[in-house]
């Protein structure tokens, strides 16, 4: 695995000073993130996949049904605030 030398370094140093071994933190490091990274790069396809015509939204009509409304209640809804009957 190719590092930055900055952190190979910084990595060398670590083993040095503790006498354990470079694969040693590297798999510890992967214990300790792997999770984290999949997560954000999960949510970070998920968030692009409309973007790119991959995911569509639920329709008009579902969206309604799942809000409980029908298209005559939501016409008498008032479109503004302080419009409408009180």
């Amino acid at each position: 695995m190719r590092l930055p030398d900055e952190l190979k370094a910084r990595l060398d140093a670590l083993t040095a000073s503790t006498g354990r071994s470079a694969a040693y933190y590297v798999r510890e490091a992967l214990i300790e993130h792997l999770d984290e990274l999949e997560y954000a790069y999960q949510l970070k396809a998920e968030a692009e996949a409309p973007r790119r015509g991959e995911m569509s939204g639920p329709t008009w009509e579902k969206l309604m049904e799942e809000v409980g409304l029908t298209e005559a209640e939501l016409d008498r809804l008032p479109t503004e605030l302080g419009q409408g009957d009180h």
